[in-house]
């Protein structure tokens, strides 16, 4: 009966891992956490105006501070720049997990932590990093490594939400000071996108994206706010034409967004998070999944549409957050345009006995023409073959943790 018992529990403990690790593999997202606590309702709201909320999604292993709305002082005072406000708020996201066990169990009772600041490289020296200091009677400070003499350090509040060794959300009483931070930082210059296309590698794209009037404005509209343009160079252009101009009006301005991903990504930052982005085509048209896959390759990333062979990074055009332009190998094609290149790969037949057969002639369907509906509108596409690759990687995921659950209470359950 003592055995059952064990089991049972054991059982329950493997579900309870699986289930935490079906969560971590999910990720987390800042915005929907904090949106949960009306009073943190500013520092949430400015951690969208400056994007640092994306930038923030796409880490692991962090710890945000946030700022209760009472206590948001120059956060929340007018006259600062957006890009002034990032950079004080980057102080604020420390790029270590510190839950509330750990908060309180510091070797020493004291460490120094780098910050999202320090990493951006507009932190002089030291100055991104936070000291953190156990006090008596357990009470936790914060204090910014440049902070002047005079200034109060901010103390821990409570814990508001931590997902173990990933992510951990606490509230401090008090903005941090940090001179460096807080230093006046001038608004980017106005940038001119077909005219920056049309200097470096890309004049062909940028001449597509003038002549397409909703392309260019939704580009030109997103790029103050955190834009990544991929630019075909002219050569690719060039080879792509007789496919371009067989697509609809509809098709050419999806095929032209699908270039463009709303947010900003620095070719480090790019290289280092490899996985799904979504572009600008997603939202233009509805119901539609217009996304790639981001992966390092050498020295360089590729971006895999899972049509064709995958395109590289050649050169920078412009890289200067929040706008970053990168030259590509190769035009773009997005699935829901045109056909997946391995749903055009006959499967490999059976070994057997070899006998006299029949060979049928491919079907038009099974080869990709110009001619085809489904690379003339977006509205025709492989949805299913898209559904099951999107859901693959979920799906292995999940089978493994639940063998590795199974394996490990019934390697217990003998040892009982």
């Amino acid at each position: 009966m003592e055995a059952r018992r064990r089991v049972a529990l054991l059982a329950a403990l493997a579900v309870a891992v699986a289930l935490a690790a079906a969560t971590a593999a999910e990720g987390y997202n800042i915005t929907k956490i904090l949106g949960e606590y009306p009073e943190y309702s500013q520092f949430n709201k400015l951690l969208t105006e400056t994007r640092l909320a994306a930038d923030i999604n796409k880490r692991r292993t962090i710890t945000v501070l946030a700022v209760a709305n009472g206590d948001m002082g120059d956060l929340a005072a007018s006259g600062r720049t957006l890009q002034t406000k990032r950079h004080m708020l980057q102080m604020h996201v420390l790029v270590d997990y510190y839950g509330g066990k750990k908060l309180h169990q510091l070797a020493h009772g004291v460490t120094a932590c780098s910050t999202m600041f320090q990493e951006s490289g507009a932190a002089q020296g030291m100055s991104g990093y936070v000291n953190i200091t156990q006090r008596r009677g357990g009470k936790v400070t914060f204090t910014a490594e440049d902070a002047a003499d005079s200034s109060s350090p901010s103390s821990y509040v409570k814990t508001v939400k931590e997902i173990p060794y990933d992510l951990a959300v606490l509230q401090i009483d008090s903005v941090l000071a940090s001179p460096e931070a807080e230093a006046p930082v001038a608004a980017p210059a106005p940038v001119n996108i077909t005219e920056l296309l049309s200097k470096k590698y890309c004049k062909s794209f940028a001449g597509l994206l003038a002549a397409d009037a909703e392309a260019f404005s939704n580009i030109n509209a997103t790029k103050d706010n955190g834009l990544t343009l991929f630019c075909p160079v002219d050569s690719a252009v060039a080879s792509f034409m007789p496919k371009y101009k067989n697509l609809t009006a509809k098709g050419r301005t999806a095929i032209l967004l699908f270039h463009a991903v709303p947010d900003y990504y620095s070719l480090q930052l790019l290289e280092s998070n490899s996985g799904k982005v979504s572009t600008l085509a997603t939202s233009n048209v509805a119901k539609k999944d217009y996304s790639f896959d981001v992966d390092k390759d050498g020295d360089t990333a590729s971006l895999d549409t899972k049509v064709g062979a995958a395109a590289s990074v050649t050169a920078t055009v412009k890289d200067d957050d929040p706008l970053a332009v990168y030259a590509i190998s190769k035009f773009l094609q997005p699935k829901e345009l045109y056909k997946v290149a391995k749903d055009l790969a006959p499967a490999p037949a059976p070994a057997g006995p070899k006998k006299k057969t029949t060979k049928k002639k491919p079907s038009a369907a099974s080869s990709p023409s110009d001619d085809d509906e489904s690379a003339d509108s977006p509205d025709a596409s492989d949805d299913d073959a898209a559904d099951k690759d999107n859901a693959a990687a979920p799906s292995v995921l999940a089978g493994w943790v639940t063998t590795a659950a199974a394996a490990t209470v019934a390697a217990l359950a003998l040892a009982a």
